[in-house]
């Protein structure tokens, strides 16, 4: 039965038009890849101009249509331009993922209202907003995908992490609770849950605290294999969920493992992540540093060799190197 409803939902990308928030590294961008290489149209935003140049360069001998706009996704009248702007230049969406995120990686003691808000405004009303953006068109047509990348952080509180997974625990019950609405008018809406992955991004995320022992432990966790997981498989699993219009996917076993036990043993789970808080690194310094003004000598080391190719792979480089040069 799943089998034939999914079949019967099948959807091909050739010719659709396709947003993709945050595309310019990472995740985003191993998904706008293959997407291009199914013949969709491409509509990327990002807040970094040249970060956007580099994949629209990239990317523009394998779509048939890319179009790169500057969006800070933090202001709502920011993305009301960028959609305006799609639906006079281009044309109506057919498919959006929302995927644009921020981290900050440090104890809560060193997190401040701003930090929360911020998350909340890129992991929850972005999302939003840009979804209540492209709804009339798609409710008009009877059609229509829509994919949040939330995460782990948004099933399983995790610790040094609060307003992240505050944030992805909001946007888990937006995108859930639209789902069956939406379903009904022929818009599905896919949840995806992913746990570690090696996109390279951790030099990207800001750290607190004692920045550079955090930086450590994050980048070497997301780094090993088994714990860690490939994220061009990601993408490709993301795909063919939207492909398919699949209510949830969660990546990575691991991820499912844990969230299997937090559901049949709360208690054990909270009692494991405390241990886990007690030994993380301590601090109070609230400056909020990016991981590659994080170094130390264990990470980048060979224990992160594995994010750091990932990092030269998806264009995850840029802004240390701009900010050297």
């Amino acid at each position: 039965m799943r089998g034939s409803l999914a079949l019967s939902r099948r959807y091909s990308f050739r010719d659709r038009l396709v947003v993709i928030t945050g595309a310019s590294r990472g995740l985003g961008l191993l998904m706008a890849r293959r997407l291009a290489d199914e013949g969709a149209y491409l509509v990327l935003c990002a807040r970094d101009a040249e970060e956007l140049a580099v994949v629209e360069e990239e990317l523009n001998d394998r779509a048939p249509f890319v179009a790169t706009y500057v969006c800070d996704l933090a202001d709502p009248d920011d993305i009301a331009k960028f959609f305006e702007r799609i639906r006079r230049e281009i044309g109506s969406v057919d498919v959006l993922i929302n995927n644009a995120g921020i981290m900050e990686v440090g104890p809560a003691e060193t997190m401040t209202i701003e930090d929360y808000q911020e998350a909340m405004a890129v992991h929850f009303w972005a999302p939003l907003l840009c979804i209540e953006h492209v709804l009339p068109d798609m409710r008009r047509r009877g059609e229509g995908r829509i994919v949040n990348i939330s995460s782990i952080g948004g099933e399983i509180g995790v610790p040094h992490l609060v307003p992240y997974c505050a944030s992805k625990f909001a946007l888990n019950g937006l995108s859930q609770g639209l789902r069956p609405e939406l379903a009904n008018q022929g818009i599905y809406v896919t949840t995806v849950c992913p746990g570690l992955m090696r996109t390279g991004s951790p030099r990207n995320a800001f750290f607190k605290g004692q920045h550079r022992a955090e930086f450590a432990w994050f980048s070497i966790t997301g780094s090993l294999p088994g714990v860690s997981m490939n994220a061009d498989r990601a993408a490709r699993q993301i795909i063919n969920a939207c492909r398919h219009g699949r209510a949830k996917i969660t990546l990575s076993i691991p991820a499912k493992l844990a969230i299997t036990v937090n559901t049949i043993a709360p208690e054990l789970t909270a009692n494991l992540n405390a241990l886990v808080a007690w030994l993380m690194p301590r601090g109070k310094g609230r400056a909020a540093h990016e991981g590659f003004n994080s170094k130390s000598a264990f990470s980048p080391s060979i224990l992160t060799a594995l994010n750091e190719r990932a990092a030269e792979k998806n264009n995850e480089m840029l802004q240390e190197a701009q900010q050297v040069t």
